[in-house]
């Protein structure tokens, strides 16, 4: 056997291996999910006993019509969409704005250094939790939906990949619309945003993941339970065991089980994401070479 084949014969092995390797990676992920959606679709005896694994035993879709009737389970998803919606927004047009002049030189802004200075430094350093807190009660933001969104509204970290990836950008894009006449605004409209494409789709669904997963805000910035975003509220039922606002009558406990509506209640949970998560996909590819780029 010669070198040659004996590499040929090491490669497709370890292509074997890294084939087997993902697919296992893959059923890890998506199998607890299937079970999830059993488990929601079964009868009370047979979730209450164990019963189930990939498979829904006696299918019933009583668990999913609880939920949806219960008002602040819809409020509660209603508040993550506006906060996501609202949350994203603001952060990526904030990052777009300050990320596009850092990408310039010191001669084209002045005080560049120190602006970035200070960024990097504010990103590696933070005033802790309580401070956190005090200003926003200081701001009056305690108890809103401006709670949730400002303080999350500038991720410094990706306001350095977008200023990296704007310095990919060719120079002689920018200097060609400049003898155009076009303004800095012009440029970055029809230059920089529609190169950068990839960046933007990568960081906004980084940035609305984010905003959809927070809990840990919502529990100790909002007290008006109509203002409670719904991962706040899913750790209320899935930690604290808190069925209150579902099993109101008393033939609720015989018609469904408690694991059940845990289930169906994640799984309408993480619904929104799976769904967006296609549409962006194709862009990961490229956008996701954001972290390995030069500063």
């Amino acid at each position: 056997m010669n070198r040659s084949e004996y590499r040929g014969i090491w490669s497709r092995t370890f292509d074997v291996f890294n084939y087997l390797f993902l697919l296992l990676l893959g059923l890890s992920c998506i199998i607890p999910l299937i079970h999830l959606l059993a488990l929601s679709f079964s009868d009370r005896a047979a979730a209450t006993g164990g019963l189930v694994t990939l498979w829904p035993v006696r299918p019933t879709a009583i668990t999913y019509e609880k939920v949806l009737e219960a008002g602040v389970f819809l409020n509660a998803f209603w508040i993550s969409v506006m906060r996501t919606v609202i949350g994203t927004t603001l952060q990526m047009t904030l990052i777009v704005l300050i990320s596009f002049p850092l990408s310039k030189g010191k001669d084209e802004m002045p005080f560049r250094n120190i602006i970035m200075g200070s960024v990097v430094f504010a990103y590696l350093f933070n005033g802790g939790l309580i401070p956190w807190f005090l200003v926003i009660r200081k701001l009056g933001m305690l108890n809103t939906i401006w709670a949730l969104i400002v303080p999350q509204a500038l991720p410094l970290w990706n306001v350095i990949l977008m200023m990296n990836f704007f310095r990919r950008v060719p120079k002689e894009l920018e200097e060609a619309s400049i003898i155009d006449g076009a303004t800095y605004w012009q440029i970055l409209l029809h230059v920089y945003l529609p190169i950068s494409i990839p960046a933007l789709a990568t960081l906004t669904l980084f940035g609305a993941v984010g905003h959809w997963n927070a809990w840990f805000d919502g529990m100790i910035l909002i007290a008006d339970r109509d203002l409670i975003p719904l991962q706040t509220f899913l750790r209320t039922v899935v930690v604290k065991m808190d069925m209150n606002e579902f099993m109101r009558n008393p033939e609720d406990f015989d018609m469904f089980s408690d694991r059940s509506l845990r289930a169906a209640q994640t799984l309408v949970t993480v619904v929104p994401i799976l769904v967006v998560y296609p549409f962006l996909q194709r862009f990961f590819v490229s956008g996701i070479t954001l972290g390995a780029l030069k500063g």
